[in-house]
């Protein structure tokens, strides 16, 4: 559970709200982290979701509102989101075994020039290297080719039944990381607003953010090529990041960010993706929502419940929606299953439940890209 950080017993402990009914899969350390930090100094509100599961510092899943920054809440991986594009390219001209083989360019990311294009664009340049723009990462990450199974709303502008989609889930690579142990011991207390400490990490963390929406954007438009066509972006939702609001600093960790009040709701390799409306009518929620369907099972455990045997690791290559995933990586392809995840219906469910999202459509994955194997 990461460093405990010990707040003042005489303090009164911040406002928690749930958002998951009693019958989710909700893991009790990760309720236990949420109480936990709801104690932490400076702590006004806090919010978990029905993604909630156990974090090193804290959960994933939840948001929360303090009077400072607290690092950990945001973690190693800053500006990590996730992005929707729509693919100007018909159903019938998606062949799966030979968009498998072409998107395999994404391990090599985006070349030089084009990277320092980018960056250049965003104004970034001399403020974060370029080094790995257009690469997916490891862990959760991927970029996934997804077909909008079902309409779901009485009216949307955006896409369509059929269309052919990209989810990419990427952040900022290990730039995140380096800003997050490069720290010194004083973030474990929280910074101070208006700090210099808290000024030095904040340039940091929005250098970051921005680098992991290029890196989403150049990742789209790699796959795309591959695919011999174009994305269009639909929105791009940050999920860990902390950022200012008038009563505090909100930080979220796989806690989405609406985007034009838009968020895609991933589910798994064996489970459909969604693209929701987050009406932002319950200020409880700190204007976030899910990200995802969530883990059920940590990565450790799931070494125990597959088996390794060669057909079974080339059963995890193949979905029940007849797709196709790529991923050179044993270990990852294990730890990724889809019975590592929550069923992202029921989160979905809870969510509208809650009167935190409205279903816009229904995706299913065919081509989910993760890694050859080869470049780390």
């Amino acid at each position: 559970m990461g460093t405990p950080i010990s707040g003042d017993g005489s303090a009164a402990r911040a406002r928690i709200s749930t958002f998951y009914n009693r019958a989710a899969w909700i893991e009790g350390r990760a309720e236990e982290q949420l109480e936990h930090v709801a104690g932490w100094p400076g702590m006004v509100a806090v919010a978990g979701f029905p993604d909630l599961h156990l974090g090193r510092y804290g959960p994933v899943g939840a948001a929360f509102l303090a009077d400072r920054i607290w690092p950990q809440l945001v973690g190693p991986d800053i500006g990590c989101g996730m992005a929707l594009f729509r693919l100007e390219l018909p159903r019938r001209r998606l062949k799966l075994d030979k968009a498998a083989r072409r998107l395999a360019v994404l391990e090599r990311g985006a070349n030089p020039d084009h990277a320092n294009a980018a960056l250049d664009a965003a104004g970034l340049t001399g403020r974060i290297s370029p080094d790995g723009l257009g690469t997916i990462g490891g862990g959760n990450h991927f970029c996934e080719v997804q077909v909008v199974s079902e309409i779901l709303a009485a009216k949307t502008h955006c896409l369509r039944k059929d269309d052919l989609c990209l989810l990419v889930h990427s952040g900022s690579r290990g730039r995140g990381a380096g800003i997050f142990q490069e720290l010194d011991d004083s973030w474990k207390h929280g910074f101070a607003s208006g700090s210099d400490a808290a000024t030095r990490y904040l340039a940091m963390h929005d250098a970051a953010t921005a680098w992991a929406r290029v890196n989403r954007a150049l990742i789209a438009e790699i796959a795309a090529e591959a695919l011999g066509t174009q994305a269009r972006l639909i929105c791009d939702t940050v999920h860990n990041h902390v950022a200012m609001q008038a009563n505090g600093w909100r930080h979220r960790k796989g806690a989405a960010s609406p985007d034009g009040g838009l968020v895609p709701l991933a589910g798994s390799r064996e489970t459909p993706s969604f693209l929701i409306t987050v009406p932002n009518a319950v200020p409880e929620a700190l204007g976030s929502v899910s990200h995802g369907a969530g883990r059920k099972y940590d990565r450790a455990s799931m070494h125990g419940r597959i088996r390794k045997t060669r057909s079974d690791l080339a059963a995890l290559t193949r979905t029940r929606f007849g797709g196709r995933v790529i991923c050179g990586d044993r270990d990852l392809l294990l730890e990724e299953a889809g019975q590592a995840y929550k069923d992202p219906n029921l989160v979905l469910k809870d969510l509208t439940a809650f009167g935190l999202a409205n279903p816009v459509a229904r995706l299913h994955p065919l081509v989910t890209f993760k890694t050859t194997g080869g470049a780390k």
